[in-house]
């Protein structure tokens, strides 16, 4: 099998419009498609998709527990303007060594993070 890229990451949620102000408003990412699918490009080659399973006729099975890595160019920067818009992160950002990370969830609990590699790959 060659995979030629990733195309979208499905997150699940309970409330499509909710979901979608947060995505759109408080993140400010850009929104790519309407309708009962709000899709938001994350960067040049990936696309974050909403999905409330309910509208396939699936129950919500709970949210992502892995995060999602947004790559920003300063994390320290980005989480303060994320805070004065209410949202709520998880401890303090962390410095791996090799990355700073800060964490956040979606308003359904989805797991996200702000992420910057500062040192060589």
């Amino acid at each position: 099998m060659i995979v030629e890229r990733t195309d979208f990451i499905s997150v699940p949620v309970t409330d499509l419009e909710r979901s979608t102000r947060f995505y759109e408003e408080t993140l400010g990412l850009p929104k790519i498609s309407a309708g009962g699918w709000p899709e938001f490009q994350l960067g040049e080659n990936i696309s974050l998709y909403l999905i409330d399973p309910a509208n396939i006729g699936q129950p919500f099975a709970g949210p992502h527990t892995t995060h999602i890595a947004l790559r920003v160019a300063d994390v320290s920067e980005t989480r303060g303007e994320l805070e004065a818009k209410g949202v709520t992160f998880e401890g303090e950002t962390f410095d791996s060594g090799v990355c700073d990370m800060a964490f956040f969830k979606d308003p359904d609990g989805n797991q996200l993070m702000l992420h910057r590699r500062y040192a060589p790959s």
